[in-house]
């Protein structure tokens, strides 16, 4: 993105990306590649082994390995050749997700770095996750919020809530404000 369009970018209101988010909906499966060699799921992907095995998935980021959780682990995987990061995450609008932010982007990218496969889940795979995905692609692709999302709503229906939708939006109005500031140096 140029300075002057960086400069015209607008981090969206919280009505605004849900009014995005719940436009234009259509089903989603138990997994959708949302990025290369990323994916989004829910529990019933997290838990079917030979569907992650034929996907070549490498590495699983669980964003619900606390109640209400999904209870897989390095454990669960031990049988496969699977590195396991798991965030003990809540579904709930007042959970502090954004610390996992740069944890969860630095494993991502790690992931990627090395040609791995990343399966990203949570119970439905609609908002812990996605908000997850969602930030690895704003602080290491460089999009912006609103870019996130449409990359990612192409491919899998998501809807964070409002809680996690609020801490993206700040995340956004940061890493705009830094990439404006290495623009104009």
């Amino acid at each position: 993105m140029s300075l002057k369009e960086l400069s015209a970018y607008e981090t969206p209101s919280i009505a605004e990306l849900e009014d995005f988010l719940l436009a234009d909906r259509h089903p989603t499966g138990h997994v959708n590649q949302v990025w290369p060699s990323v994916y989004i799921g829910n529990e019933v992907a997290a838990r079917d082994k030979s569907l992650l095995h034929s996907m070549g998935i490498t590495h699983i980021v669980n964003a619900a390995s606390s109640p209400p959780h999904v209870n897989t682990g390095p454990r669960f995987y031990r049988d496969m050749a699977i590195n396991y990061y798991g965030v003990e995450a809540d579904d709930s609008s007042d959970f502090i997700i954004s610390v996992f932010f740069y944890p969860t982007a630095r494993f991502i990218h790690a992931a990627l770095s090395s040609k791995g496969r990343v399966f990203v889940h949570c119970l439905m795979g609609v908002s812990r996750s996605a908000t997850l995905v969602l930030a690895f692609l704003m602080i290491c692709e460089e999009l912006t919020l609103l870019e996130a999302v449409r990359v990612v709503r192409q491919h899998r229906d998501i809807c964070p809530n409002p809680g996690f939708i609020n801490q993206l939006r700040h995340l956004d109005m940061r890493l705009v404000r830094e990439r404006k500031r290495k623009l104009e140096a």
